[in-house]
């Protein structure tokens, strides 16, 4: 496999071969990267054994959809694109990372089906491999030492403020770009414990201060948990996804700025998100050797589907605020 596209009669030989173990992780290429010349009068019975085929391929299937291409076909791809080029940034990520993107898209895979609550535990399990793997560890020993911030930012990392019936949730670490540290998370977990357990907040709605919403998880804090199977545990016990689960129907964001990372991973879950026109989205993780950790995994299928959630990870590439309403990211704009 290459960088250009393969045709329908050279990978359907593939499909019908009793083992193929020459695209994974773990080979020269670690992805497919296919073109869906499928013919028109390709038999049903073929199309759902190919359906079946790409699903439990052990890497990135990305595919260039044809005019004919069936439906079956077309959903059990990861990504599609209109065109190589398109393709060329996530081939490249996938290349550097070829464990992180096979782990992602079988994540997403998986959890498609599941309960939000079922899928965040297939989420942190695979974040907790992934912690303990080469690319992870790779991008560690290439990281400069922790910077030290010149003063510590005063008040709370998140600061709540009550009118009447309706909660604002702040997050309040602006010279950090309101990154996602333990205090944040600690901080907005204490908040939406209280929303959950005040029936009588209608409304609680999760901005940030300063010059964007959430830069994403800080990176200084990246690989000080004593093990990914302790990292997995706190998870179940502190991650603030599983608790707005539970008071999802009050809770509304209002964005701006960056949102990376968890910065748009824990958003997507809320009831109602708004974005003003200089925001934009990214999810990076891959670069790391990582997948989305605090969320991303659910949160995003559920509003953009599958294939587009896929895209974003395995391409690393930004979205503006217009592109995000359009795929039903954000609810408004403005």
């Amino acid at each position: 496999m290459s960088a250009e596209p393969t045709g329908f009669d050279e990978w359907r030989k593939l499909v019908h071969a009793p083992v193929v173990d020459a695209v994974s992780p773990l080979a020269a290429t670690p992805y497919l990267f296919l073109r869906l010349d499928v013919p028109a009068d390709c038999p049903p019975g073929e199309q759902a054994a190919i359906a079946r085929w790409l699903g439990r391929q052990a890497c990135p299937v990305i595919a260039i959809s044809g005019p004919d291409a069936p439906d079956a076909v077309l959903q059990a791809c990861d990504v599609l694109v209109d065109d190589a080029g398109e393709a060329t940034a996530m081939l490249d990520n996938v290349r550097r990372a070829p464990l992180a993107a096979m782990t992602f898209v079988q994540v997403l895979r998986a959890t498609e089906h599941l309960t939000t609550e079922q899928a965040l535990l297939v989420e942190s399990l695979a974040y907790a491999t992934l912690q303990g793997g080469p690319e992870f560890r790779r991008w560690l020993s290439g990281r400069r030492a922790p910077r030290v911030p010149p003063h510590r930012e005063p008040g709370p990392a998140v600061v709540l403020e009550r009118h009447d019936d309706r909660l604002e949730i702040r997050l309040n670490r602006p010279a950090r770009r309101n990154s996602m540290s333990l205090e944040m998370r600690d901080g907005l977990w204490e908040a939406l414990q209280l929303v959950t357990a005040d029936r009588s907040i209608a409304t609680a709605c999760v901005s940030g201060n300063g010059p964007c919403f959430s830069s994403g998880g800080d990176l200084d804090e990246f690989g000080t948990a004593p093990d990914p199977a302790t990292a997995h545990a706190v998870r179940s016990l502190r991650l603030p996804a599983a608790l707005l689960l539970r008071c999802v129907d009050r809770v509304e964001f209002r964005l701006h700025g960056a949102c990376v990372g968890a910065g748009v991973e824990l958003p997507a879950f809320g009831r109602r998100v708004h974005a003003r026109h200089d925001t934009f989205f990214q999810l990076p993780e891959i670069r790391l050797g990582l997948i989305p950790g605090a969320g991303g995994c659910v949160s995003l299928p559920r509003r953009i589907g599958r294939q587009r959630t896929a895209y974003l990870g395995l391409s690393a590439t930004r979205i503006d605020a217009a592109q995000a309403l359009v795929w039903g990211l954000v609810d408004t704009v403005g």
